[in-house]
C-alpha cells in the first residue's frame, strides 16, 4: 500500500525532488504498487542479478584484498575515496538541475564544508600518529606541532569563509532550496564522517578491529542474499521487499559461526592486530595482546575418545567475536532498512550505480556505517586496558605539549630526579 504523502507528492508539479526523465535508479512503477510482495525466489530476473552481483562482489574482494595487504595508510586512503563517493552521491540526490543552472559554482560550496569537515575530523584522530611520523629534526616537528595546535582554528576559519560565501551566493527566488541545500549538506556530513572518523580509528587500533566486523557484514549480505534467493517465502520487513525471514535467519547463524571461525584465523596475523601509531606504511611487528593468544581448553571426554586432539586452541578474541557477530547479524542489518526506506521516501532504487548488482558506494556502506560506531564503543568498553602506564603518559605529553615544553619537562624532571639522589645519599 502506498500512503497518502506519497500520492499527494506525486501529484503536485512543485514538488523539488522529483524529475521528469526517470532516473537509471528510479523504482520502477510495477515494484511502487506491489506493497513489497515481490519477493527474490520469485524474481524472473534472479539468476542474471546475481551472476552480476557476485562477478562485481570478486572484483571488489580483489581491490580490498589488495589494498589491505598494503597496510594501514592505504586502507585509510580507501575510506577517504568511499567517503567522497558517498557524498556525491547523497549530494545529488536533492539536486535540481535548473536551480543549479542559475546558481553558478554552488556546487563547489558542498565540497568546501566537505573537505573543511575531512580536515578537522581526520586532522582530530590522526595528530598524534602525524607526529610520530615526522623526523626528529627540531624544524619540523615544531611546524607539525604547530599545526596540530593551530588545526581547529584553521578549520573554524574555513567554516566561517564557507558559511560567507553561502550568505553571499543567496539569490531572491532560490533561498528556500539554497537553505535546503545548506542543511541537506549538515546532515550529509554528520552521517558520512560519524561512521568513517569511526572506522579511521578502529583500522589504527589494528586492521583486525576493520577487517573482520567488514567481513561479518560482508557474510551476513551474502548469507541472507542465499538464504532468501533459494528459500525466502516470508517477508521481513515491508521498508525492503525482498528481504525475508529466512534469509534473516539463516545469515544470523552463518555469521555466528562465521564470527567465531574467522577471529581464529585472522587473529593470528600480527600485521592484523599490531596497532599502528604513525603514519607509515611498513609491515608491524609486536607483542601480541593478550585476546590474541592462544588458550588451550581440554576436550570432553566423549570427544577426545575419538580423535587423536586432547585440547583445542581458542583465542580470547573469540569470545568477544560472538558478540560482534550477534550485533553484525541482529542489529546492523537495521542500517539497511533505515536506508531502505530513505531510497523509497525518495522513489530510488539505488543511491547511484557505481557497482553493478550493488548500487552505488552508499548502499554498500550502510549497515558497515552502523557496525563500525559499535565496534569502537565494543573495543574501548571492553578490549582496550585503560590504564595510567609510563607509555600512556608520555604518549599524552607528546600529544598535548610542544616542542619546547617537552625540553622544559623533561629538564625539571631531571631536576627533581638529581635532588632525590641527593638526598638518599
Amino acid at each position: 500500500m502506498r500512503d497518502s504523502s506519497a500520492d499527494n507528492s506525486c501529484s503536485s508539479p512543485r514538488t523539488p525532488n522529483l524529475r521528469q526523465r526517470r532516473r537509471s535508479n528510479e523504482i520502477p512503477p510495477e515494484i511502487l504498487k506491489s506493497n513489497g510482495t515481490i519477493l527474490l525466489v520469485n524474481d524472473k530476473f534472479k539468476y542474471k542479478s546475481m551472476w552480476i552481483r557476485a562477478y562485481s562482489s570478486l572484483w571488489m574482494l580483489a581491490f580490498v584484498s589488495l589494498i589491505i595487504y598494503m597496510g594501514h595508510l592505504y586502507i585509510w586512503a580507501m575510506i577517504v575515496v568511499i567517503q567522497i563517493f558517498m557524498a556525491s552521491e547523497l549530494f545529488n540526490l536533492l539536486r535540481r538541475a535548473n536551480q543549479d543552472k542559475r546558481l553558478p559554482k554552488f556546487k563547489l560550496l558542498n565540497w568546501h564544508f566537505f573537505f573543511t569537515a575531512m580536515l578537522y575530523v581526520y586532522g582530530r584522530i590522526l595528530s598524534q600518529h602525524l607526529v610520530n611520523t615526522v623526523t626528529s629534526e627540531k624544524i619540523f616537528y615544531r611546524l607539525v606541532s604547530n599545526l596540530i595546535k593551530y588545526q581547529m582554528v584553521i578549520c573554524y576559519f574555513l567554516y566561517i569563509a564557507g558559511f560567507v560565501w553561502f550568505i553571499l551566493s543567496l539569490k531572491k527566488r532560490y533561498y528556500k532550496y539554497q537553505f535546503g541545500q545548506y542543511a541537506w549538506t549538515h546532515m550529509i556530513l554528520i552521517v558520512v564522517f560519524t561512521q568513517s572518523a569511526f572506522t579511521v580509528a578502529n583500522i589504527f587500533q589494528g586492521i583486525f578491529w576493520f577487517l573482520f566486523p567488514a567481513l561479518l557484514i560482508a557474510m551476513n549480505d551474502v548469507a541472507a542474499y542465499f538464504f532468501g534467493f533459494f528459500f525466502g517465502k516470508t517477508p521481513l520487513i515491508k521498508l525492503s521487499p525482498k528481504k525475508t525471514w529466512e534469509g534473516f535467519i539463516g545469515a544470523s547463524v552463518a555469521t555466528m559461526i562465521a564470527a567465531f571461525t574467522f577471529a581464529n584465523f585472522l587473529g593470528r596475523f600480527q600485521w592484523l592486530t599490531c596497532p599502528r601509531k604513525d603514519l607509515s606504511t611498513g609491515w608491524l611487528e609486536c607483542d601480541p595482546d593478550p585476546i590474541f593468544k592462544p588458550e588451550y581448553i581440554p576436550m570432553p571426554e566423549f570427544i577426545s575418545h575419538w580423535i587423536p586432539e586432547k585440547e583445542i586452541a581458542v583465542l580470547p578474541v573469540q569470545w568477544h567475536a560472538l558478540w560482534l557477530g550477534l550485533f553484525a547479524s541482529i542489529i546492523a542489518p537495521f542500517g539497511g532498512f533505515f536506508a531502505s526506506g530513505f531510497k523509497r521516501a525518495f522513489k530510488i532504487k539505488d543511491f547511484g550505480d557505481s557497482i553493478p548488482g550493488h548500487g552505488g558506494f552508499t548502499d554498500r556502506m550502510d549497515c558497515q556505517m552502523v557496525m563500525a560506531v559499535f565496534v569502537y564503543i565494543y573495543h574501548q568498553s571492553f578490549v582496550v586496558q585503560h590504564d595510567y602506564s609510563i607509555d600512556v603518559l608520555l604518549d599524552q605529553i607528546m600529544r598535548d605539549l610542544g616542542f619546547e615544553e617537552q625540553l622544559a619537562l623533561y629538564t625539571k624532571l631531571g631536576q627533581i630526579l638529581q635532588e632525590r639522589q641527593l638526598m638518599h645519599i
